[in-house]
């Protein structure tokens, strides 16, 4: 074979360099537009924000001032400070600069800035929202697979059944009815629980992490409960399409046990939906605690959110839906982002 057959014949089994360049730009590209996506959305929501709260009636000033007789220059002078007096165009253009600084304002009920306001909540959130996202989590990836893997077994009907009608209740109607039968009591069963808040009050050290631990129950069981059954429904129905194919056949055909081709195969494979779901969750459980929280009279951004609208305290209202939006906008992208590294093919 001569020197020229055999360079082309070199040639003709390399591949292309046009389609490699494509296959290593695709992912860029995919995470330069959900990017944009996403920041297009929050512009949104920023918008959104000023312009809906403004339609709650009542008048902020008349709130503040607590019924009390008022003169009209003092309703003027909290306006001007509050900058209430100014066209809406005007608040809109100075929220809208102030707001791309990361500055929302001041609150009118705790003449505070209202980033101070939310950093002060956010960490107790954060507990509350944390501890029930794994618990829920892991709770129904365990028992979406062992449900998918006994399909039509009893324990597959009771687990279903049960995750089902979780899913369906308020949590605002399960968390009150926690509330009385663990916490009140009924009959002869005592109050096992506080009725709210996030601590008793004089308590140092451990015994102070045992007392928040304490509170922390009932409010944690009710977003368990309502946030878990999704998950299950999930991994179960993603695993079950994943049971019909041919290389678990082969590999039970290899002799491997029956959980080892369960645990190392098909939930893997399985878990792909389930990521995304994940990350989607996490922001929908920062955003939808609001109502736990009131429940429980737990001092974080849910029942921040709940005090400012009494009132309406208009900056924090802005601020604290401007950050549960951004929390369900920033987990959505990474999940869109996380996802094509799993499954290289959503991103061609």
């Amino acid at each position: 074979m001569t020197a020229d057959a055999t360079s082309a014949l070199v040639e003709d089994r390399q591949p292309a360099a046009g389609p490699r360049v494509r296959k290593r730009s695709a992912y860029p590209r995919y995470l330069a537009g959900k990017v944009a996506g996403a920041a297009v959305s929050l512009l949104a929501v920023l918008v959104t924000s000023f312009f809906l709260f403004r339609l709650i009636p009542g008048d902020p000033v008349k709130t503040m001032t607590g019924g009390r007789q008022v003169s009209a220059e003092q309703l003027a002078a909290y306006r001007e400070e509050f900058g209430l007096d100014l066209p809406l165009w005007r608040q809109f253009t100075d929220y809208c600069g102030k707001a791309l600084t990361g500055d929302f304002g001041t609150s009118y009920q705790f003449r505070a800035p209202v980033v101070d306001k939310i950093t002060e909540a956010l960490p107790n959130t954060l507990l509350l929202t944390g501890t029930a996202f794994v618990l829920y989590t892991a709770l129904g990836i365990f028992l979406g697979t062992r449900s998918a893997w006994r399909r039509g077994g009893l324990g597959d009907r009771v687990n279903t059944g049960l995750a089902l009608t979780l899913y369906s209740i308020p949590s605002f109607w399960l968390g009150l009815l926690l509330i009385i039968v663990l916490s009140v009591g009924i009959g002869p069963l005592p109050g096992l629980f506080p009725t709210g808040g996030m601590e008793s009050g004089g308590e140092e050290g451990f015994a102070y992490v045992l007392d928040v631990a304490h509170h922390l129950v009932l409010p944690v069981v009710t977003l368990v409960a309502v946030e878990y059954g999704q998950t299950l429904l999930v991994t179960r129905s993603a695993l079950l399409d994943e049971m019909g194919s041919d290389y678990l056949t082969t590999a039970r055909a290899k002799g491997l046990r029956d959980d080892l081709v369960r645990r190392r195969h098909a939930v893997p494979n399985a878990l792909l939906p389930t990521v995304t779901l994940i990350f989607i969750n996490l922001g929908r459980t920062v955003a939808g605690v609001i109502l736990v929280e009131t429940v429980f009279s737990w001092p974080g951004l849910g029942g921040l959110f709940y005090q400012a609208l009494s009132v309406p305290d208009l900056p924090l209202v802005q601020g604290l839906f401007f950050v549960f939006a951004a929390a369900v906008i920033l987990m959505n992208t990474l999940a869109d982002l996380v996802y094509p590294l799993l499954d290289p093919r959503v991103a061609r």
